[in-house]
């Protein structure tokens, strides 16, 4: 009889042990341990970008980052700092991305990201708003005949590991019953460049991967973009879970790009609004008015900071995608709510 009640003590206690490990592992970050007060401490972001991305995130020889990924890091910078330059970047490829973010080598990943439940939930993930409504595409050479997916019967497809383009190849193949080759690698350059080899007939990846890595191929023209679309693929920052304080900092500052353009907001107005406009909505916003920053723990006028430096969400996406860019590629999903698009930022009050 008392064994048994040794082994029923034994087990309760075990029970209680894990289920405080549970709680402690599930907490919210207590405020004065978020990343926010690192970040702060340590006076500059690190940032996790991709790298080799032209329009999202590119370094060129001489080491200067450009691209709508990197522009947001500079605007979390901005926001921080009053300096978009006080940044810091991580090349990662996308096998390495969420150890790197959980581990703390990186305080955010802005880096062509696909918010998915798995990884906003088990993989320990928070998902700033979208800032890139994408699809996951196929390239294939422009002489290749290959005008569909059903022309990759019996073909060879690129893909890289460790990102939802190559559950979604596989789930597309089945779909259609294709029987293809699937050449997997770790990192995209590697990729890329086996497909540049003729290594494999087809490349898929996310439309706008595919629009900026086809510029860096020796001949561009050479290749198309298939008219498909094989899924969904929403990208934007993200964070650390169970960390409020800190990504409470992304996500806002991530809806003031999107707000500036929407009150028409831009660079080369904001002086003249901060100092001369009437209307209390942007007087709010701009820090004129009330105290929004200091919830956040930033300044009052870290809006004014943001769009003064980097710009808003139309500007950045004018210079490294659209109309000023190499790629001239139009806004459709990724212009406002008021212009028909998906972007859309809850009220600053």
């Amino acid at each position: 009889m008392q064994k048994w009640v040794y082994l029923l003590l034994t087990t309760l206690l075990f029970s209680t042990y894990l289920t405080s490990c549970e709680n402690f592992l599930s907490e919210p970050t207590p405020p004065g341990k978020s990343r926010l007060n690192v970040v702060k401490n340590r006076g500059k972001l690190h940032c996790g970008v991709e790298g080799a991305l032209p329009g999202f995130s590119f370094v060129d020889q001489n080491g200067n980052y450009s691209g709508i990924d990197v522009d947001f890091c500079k605007a979390v910078a901005a926001a921080l700092f009053n300096d978009p330059n006080a940044v810091e970047y991580r090349n990662l490829d996308s096998t390495e991305r969420f150890t790197a973010l959980n581990g703390g080598e990186v305080d955010m990943l802005s880096r062509n990201t696909t918010w998915t439940i798995s990884r906003d939930t088990t993989v320990g993930l928070e998902f700033a708003p979208t800032t890139f409504y994408d699809s996951q595409g196929m390239m294939v050479r422009a002489d290749s005949g290959i005008t569909s997916l059903d022309d990759l019967q019996d073909k060879s497809i690129c893909v890289v590991a460790g990102t939802t383009t190559e559950l979604n190849l596989t789930d597309n193949l089945r779909q259609r019953d294709i029987e293809a080759e699937t050449l997997t690698f770790q990192q995209a350059d590697q990729a890329y460049a086996a497909y540049a080899e003729g290594r494999c007939d087809g490349m898929t990846s996310d439309k706008s991967q595919l629009l900026g890595r086809r510029s860096t191929l020796p001949n561009p023209d050479t290749h198309t973009i298939l008219d498909v679309t094989m899924s969904k693929e929403p990208l934007g920052p993200v964070t650390k879970n169970n960390d409020s304080a800190w990504f409470d900092v992304v996500k806002w500052v991530t809806y003031t790009l999107i707000e500036a353009e929407e009150l028409g907001i831009t660079q080369a107005n904001v002086d003249d609004l901060k100092q001369n406009s009437e209307d209390p909505t942007i007087k709010r916003f701009l820090g004129v008015e009330g105290d929004l920053g200091e919830g956040l723990g930033l300044s009052n006028d870290f809006a004014y900071r943001v769009i003064k430096q980097v710009g808003n969400y139309g500007e950045i996406y004018g210079r490294n995608l659209g109309a000023q860019s190499q790629f001239k590629l139009p806004r459709g999903q990724n212009d406002l709510w008021t212009n028909g698009g998906l972007l859309y930022s809850p009220p600053f009050r």
